[in-house]
C-alpha cells in the first residue's frame, strides 16, 4: 500500500499501476481489495488511461456503493469526456456520502454555475467556506469519520483538543463520532457542555437536540429546539425537530399541526411527509398517516422508507403499480443503501401477504443482510454482559442492598423480547382506570450507560457506590419519567432491553413490579427477522444471532427468577390469546388492580401508539400471527436446529 501510494505522490503512474495489479492477484480481504482498486483508478485516470480507469471504477463501485472517494472518482472520469450532467450527479453522490470532500463541492461550484443552478451553487459555496474554515486536523478527522474510520478519526480529534480546549468544531465533531460508537452518554456531555461554553453555535445545538430525541428525552429536546427556534423562528428544520419531539411526549395533535404549517409553506418535502405520516399513525388515524406515506413517495419515488411505513402499518396493499415502482428503484446503481434495504423489507412483507413465501423470504435476507454488515453485533459481547449481571447480582446482593432505592409503586416494567407481545400487554394495562401507558423510555438505559462511564464498569460499580445512591436514582427516575404521565397512579414502561438491568431496577425501585412478556422463540425470533427497527436491537438482522439472543434472555432471566423469586411475573404471549380473560386477571394481580371490564376490551382505549404493533392493538385479539413462521419453516433452520430439533 505504502509503495503505491508513494509511486501516485511521485507521479509514478505506470508502477502505481503495475503495483496494484500485482496486488490485486494476490489474496488480499474486501477492504484492501478496495482501496487498491481506488489507487488503481486514480493512477489510470491520471496517465490518461480513461477508458481502462473507467472499467475499474465499474469493478470498484458494486463491491463499494457507499465508499464516496469511488463516485468522486467517477464524476472526474465523467469530466474527462465532457459529460458535465452525469459528472455532477456523480459529485453530488461523493458529497452526501461524505460532506468533508472538499474536491467536490469545489467542482460543484463550477458546474452548478455554468448551467445557472443557484441554489445548489450557492449551498456548494457554503460547504467550500465552512470546510476551508476548519483547522487541518478537524477537517481531516471529519473525512476520516465519513470514510467509517471511527477509531482513527477520534484519536486525531482527541490529540486536537488538548491543545485546543473547549474547540467548538472540534467538541461537535468528538460527539457526532461518540453517536456513531454508540457512546450516547459521552456524546450528549459534549454536546451539553458544547452549548453551554457556546450558546450560539446553532449546528452543535440541533445535533444535541437530535441526540436527545435519539435517547428519548423528549421534553428536553423540545426545549433545546424552542432556543434554536428563537433566533431562527421559521426553521423548518427546528420547527420539524420540536414536532418530533412533541410526538415523543405525547403532544401529537399540535405536533401535526406543526407539520402542516411546514408543508403548507413547502409541499416538497418527502420527510416532512413521513413524520407528518408517523404522527398520524401514532395516534390512531391510519388513513391519514397512509395519504401521507403516498405522497412522501411520490415527492421522491426512491424514498423506501416510505414504502417500509406502508408496509409496517401492517395492513396496507400495495397496487400493482407500486410493486413495479419499487422494483425498479431496486434496479437503480444509484440507490442509497437505506433506500435498498426499506424497500427490499417492503417488498418481502407484500409478497409474504400475497402468499408467495419463498419469493417474500428471499427479499427479508437481502435486507437483513445490507443491515446486518453495517453493524456488527457481536455474540460474544452479549455473553460478557450476561455474565456479568449474573455475578454481579446475586443473592448476596440483594441481601445487602434490600430496600435501599425510592419505595414508590408507580412504575410498572414490561421487559422481553421485540415483537413478543409487549404492546398487547401494555395496551391491557393502559385500558386501566389507574394506569397510565407511556412508551419505551429510555431512563434505565440511561443510567446503565452513566454508570458504564464509571473506570469500574456496570455493573461492577453497583458494588462500589454508596448506598443512597440507591434512593436517589430512583427519585430521579420518577422526576424524569413524570412527563409521559397523565396523573395515574400507575404507569408503564414498555422498553424491552430492560429485562439485561432488572438486578438495577429492583435496586433502585424495589417496589416496581415487572412483567416478562414471552412469546414462542420460533415466533418471536422471526417476526423479529421480518421487523426493520427504527432504532437498536441489532441482532434481529441474523437468525443466529436472534437464536442466541433468546437463548441468552431466557438464561438471564431465569437467573432473575432464581435471586428475586415472585418479583418478576411472566406472561406467555400464546396463554394471552387462548384464555384472555384468565391471563388479564393474572397481569391485574400481579399489579395488585382490581379488575376492570375495559381491559378486557382494550382495543377500544384511545391512546397514542408509536410501536410497530400500534394497529394490532386497536383490533379485537386474534390467533393470524401465531404460527406464520411455518410458511418459511424450511428457510429457517438456524432457529429450528436451536429451538425445535425435532
Amino acid at each position: 500500500m505504502k509503495d503505491i501510494k508513494y509511486a501516485l505522490q511521485s507521479g509514478n503512474t505506470d508502477k502505481a499501476i503495475s503495483l496494484c495489479q500485482q496486488a490485486l492477484e494476490s489474496l488480499i480481504n474486501d477492504e484492501q481489495q478496495i482501496e487498491i482498486l481506488y489507487m488503481l483508478a486514480v493512477a489510470q485516470r491520471v496517465k490518461g488511461a480513461i477508458s481502462e480507469a473507467s472499467k475499474t471504477v465499474d469493478k470498484l463501485i458494486p463491491l463499494a456503493p457507499e465508499n464516496a472517494r469511488a463516485h468522486q472518482e467517477r464524476a472526474y472520469l465523467y469530466l474527462q469526456v465532457e459529460d458535465k450532467i452525469n459528472a455532477t450527479k456523480a459529485f453530488v453522490k461523493a458529497s452526501k456520502l461524505n460532506p468533508a470532500l472538499l474536491s467536490s463541492w469545489q467542482q460543484l461550484i463550477h458546474l452548478f454555475t455554468e448551467v445557472g443552478q443557484t441554489a445548489g451553487q450557492n449551498n456548494a459555496i457554503k460547504q467550500v467556506q465552512y470546510l476551508s474554515s476548519l483547522p487541518n486536523e478537524i477537517r481531516g478527522a471529519r473525512d476520516l469519520m465519513y470514510e467509517g474510520k471511527l477509531a482513527l478519526a477520534d484519536t486525531v480529534c482527541r490529540r486536537f483538543l488538548q491543545s485546543h480546549k473547549h474547540h467548538a468544531e472540534a467538541m461537535l465533531l468528538l460527539a457526532e463520532i461518540g453517536i456513531q460508537l454508540k457512546l450516547y452518554h459521552e456524546a450528549e456531555f459534549l454536546l451539553e457542555s458544547c452549548v453551554e461554553i457556546h450558546p450560539t453555535f446553532t449546528t452543535a445545538r440541533a445535533e444535541f437536540v437530535n441526540l436527545l430525541s435519539k435517547l428519548g428525552k423528549f421534553s428536553q429536546a423540545k426545549q433545546q429546539a424552542e432556543i434554536l427556534l428563537g433566533k431562527h423562528a421559521d426553521s423548518h428544520p427546528f420547527l420539524a425537530a420540536k414536532a418530533s419531539a412533541m410526538v415523543g411526549i405525547g403532544e401529537i395533535e399540535d405536533a401535526i399541526k406543526i407539520y402542516q404549517y411546514i408543508l403548507n409553506a413547502r409541499n416538497d418535502l418527502p420527510g416532512i411527509q413521513l413524520l407528518l405520516g408517523h404522527a398520524y399513525k401514532a395516534n390512531g388515524d391510519i388513513k391519514q398517516a397512509i395519504a401521507a406515506y403516498q405522497q412522501a413517495y411520490k415527492i421522491r419515488p426512491s424514498f423506501g422508507d416510505a414504502y417500509w411505513s406502508l408496509a409496517n402499518t401492517k395492513t396496507y396493499q400495495f397496487s400493482e403499480q407500486e410493486l413495479e415502482l419499487m422494483q425498479d428503484q431496486l434496479s437503480k446503481i444509484e440507490l442509497d443503501h437505506d433506500d435498498k434495504v426499506h424497500i427490499q423489507f417492503a417488498l418481502a412483507k407484500t409478497y409474504e401477504d400475497n402468499k408467495q413465501f419463498e419469493k417474500a423470504f428471499s427479499f427479508y435476507q437481502y435486507g437483513n443482510s445490507a443491515k446486518n454488515q453495517r453493524i456488527h453485533y457481536s455474540q460474544g459481547k452479549l455473553s460478557e454482559q450476561i455474565s456479568a449481571q449474573k455475578s454481579v447480582f446475586n443473592l448476596n446482593f440483594f441481601s445487602t442492598h434490600e430496600n435501599l432505592g425510592n419505595p414508590d409503586p408507580a412504575p410498572i416494567f414490561i421487559v422481553g423480547l421485540p415483537r413478543a407481545g409487549s404492546t398487547l400487554l401494555e395496551q391491557i394495562l393502559a385500558s386501566h382506570s389507574m394506569v397510565d401507558g407511556t412508551m419505551e423510555l429510555h431512563n434505565i438505559l440511561g443510567l446503565a450507560a452513566r454508570l458504564s462511564s464509571n473506570k469500574s464498569g456496570y455493573p461492577k460499580v453497583v458494588n462500589d457506590i454508596d448506598h443512597d445512591y440507591f434512593a436517589r436514582f430512583g427519585k430521579q427516575f420518577i422526576e424524569e419519567t413524570q412527563t409521559y404521565r397523565q396523573g395515574a397512579p400507575f404507569f408503564i414502561d414498555k422498553m424491552p432491553n430492560n429485562f439485561m438491568h432488572i438486578g438495577l431496577i429492583k435496586a433502585i425501585l424495589p417496589n416496581a413490579k415487572i412483567i416478562d412478556a414471552r412469546r414462542e422463540p420460533i415466533a418471536c425470533c422471526f417476526s423479529g427477522y421480518k421487523q426493520l427497527f427504527a432504532e437498536g436491537q441489532e441482532f434481529s438482522y441474523n437468525l443466529d444471532n436472534l437464536a442466541h439472543y433468546y437463548q441468552s434472555y431466557q438464561s438471564l432471566m431465569d437467573h432473575w427468577d432464581s435471586v428475586l423469586p415472585g418479583f418478576v411475573l411472566r406472561v406467555q404471549h400464546e396463554d394471552v390469546i387462548e384464555d384472555l380473560e384468565t391471563q388479564v386477571r393474572r397481569l391485574l394481580d400481579f399489579c395488585q388492580l382490581p379488575f376492570e371490564t375495559s381491559c378486557l376490551q382494550f382495543y377500544k382505549t384511545k391512546r397514542a401508539i408509536k410501536t410497530p404493533s400500534s394497529e394490532q392493538v386497536r383490533q379485537p385479539i386474534n390467533a393470524n400471527a401465531r404460527e406464520q413462521w411455518k410458511n418459511f419453516e424450511s428457510f429457517l433452520t438456524p432457529l429450528t436446529k436451536v429451538f425445535d430439533p425435532s
